[in-house]
């Protein structure tokens, strides 16, 4: 059976199953009942020379026989003469040709194929064969058609009757169609309507066409002549419907179909037509008007268009109507057709036939053809609601039925059959089938069962027991079993079993409950602003077994990197999307998805920013222009997620000033018109900028320019000024009027003046710029100032007199001193005598230090000045220095500069003193600091002495310790008995006889607080004659005092020794210059003969330089030189002629004894003397070879970078491990035994 005869099998119905599965029980050599595959249409149209065909075929098993009927009349075509019998496999199709137009008349009628074998009978529609001649207008005599002229009248055609539709054309002789308007209109019958003729209609080949599709013909009518006689008295006539010629008609329209409904009306004036529904509205979206709306058509009828259509006849002398009554009607059509099934004896068929029209249509039912009418009574088959029913059917109930249902507009036909067979319980779904889903999901294992009688399917578990006790647990009826709310332990093996009565069957299902996907944490809402990033994170949890992803999606569309576009940054579990426009807000989702499930988590991003641009500026109100006033209208700019809290109203003046906007003020953001107050003569162009609060947005397009009319002046001149610079004049200067308030295209100023106090005339002068000199005027005289704007139009309003002088003149006296009182140390009061203010407009006064009244003072000079008012008689000087000697004048001065000065001098008296400078406190022992500081930088008079407080910090019990130092040039004081566990906060003040002075602080801790000093950090770097040590002190070490020593490594003294220097641990690096070049030395640290750390260095160049002697001029280098060759020349001899005559060794280290000897004895004062050599002895002795490489630590820097070129190594504790680099002067000597004697060739210096 061709799969696309197949009924495809249902997952949730019973019995329906398909004749296509039974092949897989038994093969081909299983029987089918008929089914009809192919038949001709319902309406056949056959013309003379065409040949007549009718087509019938079915399939079946075993072959199916074909019969025939003709009008109910069995029919057999192998026996009419002229037809032929297909001989097809499957078919009952015959075909009659004939030869003659009589031919096919003598077949017509209705035609019925039956198709039957074993199993039944199907049956085709009936078929309508109809027979059509060749077409032919019918003679007649044609008269002429005489008409006066304004009146009506219509053209008939009736064309010949034809089964097929026609097309009907009027044309004239010349095959012209006739041009038709709302006054010439041809019907749907084909007539040819004239509303009213014109002489232009007079014509005698009016010919009607008509075009017959089904014989490809066109004939036409006999001409017909339309005479119109014309007349000069065209009467005027209220229109009349010449279609349909009555008042009212009743159409049925069937449902599904088109409705044509037509209006063609006379009269004079041309009548127009239009169409009322009086039910509603006409459904825009089916109706058209077409022939100048003579005729509406309604497309795809529906029951709802039933109702009164009413067509309108108009013009100005009346109207005339006509009403279509519309019912509409409906041919049959399917509500449930009836389906063909598959049984298994003992079962119940039942085949729904349902079927709706109007008219209701009757519904009849045949079995294998025969109308059940005329079948016996004693069949087991009934009829209930238009359902076949059988009940307990057989084998032997095979059958093919037939629903047939009718009324007036059509018939419809169904067959279906009824196969009882018997077949053996078979599972379709394959054995041992594996299903996944996550928790809390529902599964659905599948089990499709087939069989005759249908198999009863049941699900048991792994122990033989019907699953459905659990509520959980639901089956279909198709056998499938869905399980819901999946939880980890229903993992397992499900055993579906099918059986019926001739056997059963079993498969085993294996579930897999997998956890569910879950978004741990979702992307989380975001408001970012334009032109930023927004990043958003998705972190979700996965059954480790399955393939998982993390997806994003932008508005529901999948979002993927843009190739060469950095708009988004994608990667598992995180969005970054930059350049942020308002385009990109929306909705983000994180999709986390396995092959089993997918979860989504969504967030909303808003993009906000300064608002965007008014779209849309109007000017309105122009009439109040006159007023010097305008509205202005704007649409609102879109706020881009933040409100619009204000909208800036600008001008611009593209004549005076291009390009440059001037604010008028804003208004509210929900304002959106305003009405301006504008100044005269002013050329605006307006526009709007948005506000929020992220910031104005771009301003809207300019509006049109609006031009203000001239007026006076409304402002005056501010800031006016009347100032001789001269002795005999005054300048008059003014701030000019911006160009916005000239009201006119030019303004000038009226300036008037008069002396003050007098009621004399005004004098005047209008100038254009703001200054004007007026000349010959007495020395520093007051004068009454008025500046006016003035311009075409008239003067501004009255202006406000000013007061101005004229030029002055220097002062002629000087303020007489009265006294200096002293206030206190840092403070004087002067007075003086009262001057004529007339004459100054100030008092100036102006001291400076002089010098402190302590002997050696030295300060730097500076003046100081107060100015007070010339009515002023005193002024407070503040900020003196105490125990200074101060010099100060005072003068007048006025506009034209400074008088003459009375001076005096005067002393201030002591205060205390300032801070003490630079306290440190170095540690002396477990038990005792050392204070140093400095005396203050202002002593304020004559030092006293000290006060030194101190006080633990930690025992709040104790008392602060206050004890004074009288002597004043004391720098030092040693603190004994103190608390070694405890940190003391020490306070040091200066003292003259006012008191002491400002504190100094400084905290602190004795040695065994602080710990052992650390060096750990310590490093040394080289020069050719210089080291720098350095180290960084421990934080909380106390500073304390030690001596660092280098010490030449050499056979021999190089230059004079250097000596032990003291420095301070908070100092934290230490310069030795003089060093020789290309020279290793031994730097020694060491506290009161305790060696703390030692190290080594070597200085860079290429030889050792000898010290020059003090004194030694470069002019006698020569000389020195020459003397330096002859001295090292008798020394060498001697030397030579000593170890001949002796032939010993030279102790060398009895000489390095006596060099440390020698070099110690001058530190003996200093203690260096009792450090022990045992212990330079011991290092000596135990140094190895001289060639490693060597490297610093404390420091990843290199010490090249300072310009050295050092190696230095140090076990843990900072003890010297390292050898020097280059080669040993014992190398030099060639591998003499002796550690360094003086020789010829080993000589204990070397010049240069």
């Amino acid at each position: 059976v061709p799969l696309s005869r197949c009924f495809l099998w249902s997952l949730l119905s019973g019995p329906l199953q398909s004749v296509c599965l039974l092949h897989s029980f038994h093969g081909p050599g299983l029987m089918e009942p008929p089914v009809i595959t192919e038949e001709s249409p319902r309406r056949v149209v056959v013309f003379p020379t065409d040949d007549i065909s009718l087509k019938c075929e079915a399939s079946g098993k075993p072959a199916v026989q074909f019969r025939w009927t003709r009008d109910g009349v069995h029919f057999k075509p192998k026996e009419e003469p002229g037809v032929t019998v297909s001989q097809a496999p499957h078919s009952g199709s015959f075909t009659m040709e004939g030869n003659n137009s009589n031919f096919a008349q003598s077949f017509q009628g209705t035609y019925r194929c039956f198709a039957s074998n074993k199993l039944g009978t199907a049956m085709s529609h009936e078929i309508q064969l109809m027979a059509e001649g060749t077409p032919k207008w019918p003679k007649e005599t044609v008269k002429p058609v005489e008409v006066e002229e304004g009146e009506s009248v219509v053209l008939p055609c009736h064309p010949p009757p034809s089964a097929e539709p026609l097309r009907i054309y009027w044309m004239n002789s010349k095959i012209l169609h006739i041009k038709q308007d709302e006054r010439v209109t041809m019907g749907q019958n084909g007539n040819l309507y004239f509303a009213n003729v014109l002489t232009s209609d007079n014509h005698s080949d009016y010919i009607c066409h008509a075009h017959f599709p089904g014989t490809r013909t066109i004939i036409q009518k006999e001409p017909i002549d339309l005479r119109v006689k014309a007349t000069n008295s065209m009467m005027d006539r209220r229109p009349r419907l010449l279609f349909p010629t009555n008042s009212s008609s009743h159409l049925v329209a069937l449902q599904g179909q088109p409705l044509v409904l037509e209006c063609i009306a006379e009269g004079f004036p041309t009548p127009t037509i239009k169409w009322l529904r009086l039910s509603g509205p006409m459904p825009a979206d089916r109706v058209t008007y077409q022939n100048h709306n003579k005729t509406l058509q309604l497309l795809n009828v529906v029951e709802e268009d039933d109702g009164e259509y009413h067509c309108l006849a108009e013009n100005p002398l009346g109207s005339d109507r006509h009403v279509y009554y519309v019912t509409v009607e409906a041919a049959p059509y399917w509500l449930h057709k009836p389906q063909s099934h598959l049984y298994g004896p003992g079962e119940t068929a039942r085949l729904d036939c349902q079927v709706q029209g109007r008219p209701q249509p009757e519904v009849t039912w045949r079995i294998n053809g025969i109308p059940v009418e005329e079948l016996a009574k004693d069949q087991k088959y009934r009829i209930h609601h238009g359902a076949l029913i059988l009940s307990n059917v057989q084998p032997s109930d095979t059958m093919v039925t037939q629903c047939e249902a009718r009324n007036r507009h059509g018939l419809l036909l169904a067959n279906a059959y009824i196969y009882v067979v018997e077949l053996p319980a078979k599972i379709l779904t394959p054995d041992n089938e594996t299903y996944m889903a996550v928790q809390g999901s529902t599964a659905y294992l599948l089990c499709k069962a087939f069989g005759a009688p249908v198999p009863s399917v049941q699900w048991l578990d792994k122990e033989g027991k019907t699953v459905l006790q659990d509520e959980r647990f639901f089956p279909y009826t198709n056998g499938t079993l869905g399980i819901r709310d999946l939880q980890a332990n229903d993992t397992g093996h499900y055993f579906c079993q099918a059986a019926n009565d001739q056997n059963n069957m079993t498969i085993v299902a294996n579930l897999q409950v997998k956890d569910a996907t879950q978004i741990l944490q979702g992307p989380r809402s975001a408001i970012e602003k334009k032109g930023s990033r927004v990043a958003f994170t998705c972190q979700a949890y996965f059954d480790s077994s399955l393939q998982h992803s993390i997806t994003w999606r932008g508005d529901g569309q999948d979002l993927r990197e843009l190739g060469d576009s950095d708009k988004y940054f994608i990667e598992e579990g995180r969005l970054v999307i930059h350049s942020l426009d308002y385009s990109d807000q929306g909705n983000y989702s994180c999709v986390a998805s396995t092959k089993l499930d997918v979860v989504e988590s969504r967030a909303e991003l808003l993009v906000v920013g300064s608002p965007g641009p008014v779209p849309q500026l109007e000017v309105s109100d122009q009439h109040l222009l006159r007023q010097s006033q305008v509205r202005l209208s704007w649409s609102p700019a879109d706020d881009h997620n933040a409100p619009i809290e204000k909208y800036d109203i600008e001008f611009e003046d593209k004549e005076m000033a291009p390009e440059k906007w001037y604010s008028l003020g804003k208004v509210p953001g929900n304002q959106t018109s305003a009405t301006l107050k504008l100044s005269p003569y002013v050329h605006y162009t307006f526009r709007v900028t948005a506000i929020n609060k992220y910031g104005p947005g771009e301003p809207s397009p300019a509006s049109e320019t609006v031009v203000t009319p001239e007026a006076a002046p409304e402002k005056n001149p501010v800031d006016v000024k009347g100032e001789g610079n001269e002795t005999n004049n005054m300048v008059v200067t003014w701030k000019p009027l911006r160009w916005m308030d000239w009201n006119a295209p030019q303004v000038q100023y009226r300036v008037q003046w008069r002396p003050q106090g007098t009621q004399g005339a005004w004098q005047e002068q209008i100038v254009s710029d703001p200054l004007l000199v007026v000349s010959n005027t007495s020395t520093f005289v007051p004068y009454e100032i008025k500046v006016q704007a003035v311009n075409s139009q008239g003067k501004g309003p009255e202006p406000q007199i000013t007061i101005g002088y004229s030029g002055e003149d220097y002062p002629q006296a000087s303020p007489e001193l009265e006294e200096i009182q002293i206030l206190n140390s840092s403070t004087v009061l002067v007075r003086w005598r009262h001057l004529d203010p007339a004459r100054s407009r100030a008092t100036s006064v102006t001291y400076w230090w002089e010098g402190s009244q302590r002997k050696h003072s030295k300060r730097h000079v500076h003046k100081g000045h107060v100015v007070v008012p010339a009515n002023a008689t005193s002024a407070i000087l503040g900020g003196l220095r105490p125990y200074s000697t101060y010099h100060l004048e005072v003068q007048a001065f006025n506009g034209r500069g400074p008088g003459p000065a009375s001076s005096r001098s005067f002393s201030t008296p002591e205060g205390v003193p300032g801070h003490p400078e630079a306290l440190h406190l170095e540690c002396q022992s477990d038990t005792s600091l050392l204070l140093h500081w400095q005396p203050p930088l202002s002593h304020n008079g004559v030092l006293t002495g000290y006060v030194l407080s101190y006080h633990p910090l930690d025992d709040e019990g104790k008392e602060q310790l206050s004890f004074d130092l009288p002597d004043p040039e004391l720098r030092t004081h040693n603190l004994t008995n103190l608390s070694p566990h405890l940190r003391y906060r020490f306070q040091l003040q200066a003292t003259t006889k006012e008191g002491p002075g400002e504190a100094i602080v400084r905290e602190g801790s004795t040695m065994a607080f602080s710990g052992t000093p650390d060096f750990g950090n310590i490093s040394a770097m080289a020069g050719e004659n210089y080291s720098v040590v350095s180290w960084v002190p421990k934080e909380g070490q106390c500073n304390f005092r030690f001596q660092i020593w280098f010490k030449a490594l050499g056979d021999g003294k190089l230059g004079p020794p250097l000596l032990p220097q003291y420095i301070s641990y908070n100092q934290s690096s230490y310069t030795q210059w003089d060093l020789q070049p290309d020279t290793n030395y031994e730097i020694h640290l060491f506290k009161e003969s305790v060696l703390m750390h030692r190290m080594a260095v070597k200085t860079n160049g290429t030889g050792r330089v000898g010290l020059p002697p003090a004194g030694f001029e470069p002019e006698g280098w020569f000389i020195g030189f020459v003397s330096a060759i002859i001295l090292l020349l008798l020394v060498l001899l001697i030397l030579c002629f000593i170890k001949r005559s002796k032939g010993g060794k030279y102790s060398v280290k009895d000489k390095e004894d006596t060099q440390v000897d020698s070099e110690a004895r001058p530190m003996k004062d200093e203690t260096f003397g009792e450090y022990s050599d045992n212990e330079e002895k011991a290092f000596g002795s135990s140094q190895p070879s001289l060639n490693g490489d060597l490297k610093p630590l404390g420091s990843d820097d290199s010490l090249a970078d300072y310009g050295g070129s050092v190696d230095v190594q140090f076990n843990e504790d900072g003890s010297f491990i390292g050898q020097y680099s280059g080669k040993k002067e014992k190398e030099a000597a060639g591998g003499n035994d002796s550690s360094g004697a003086a020789s010829p060739i080993n000589p204990a210096g070397t010049l240069e």
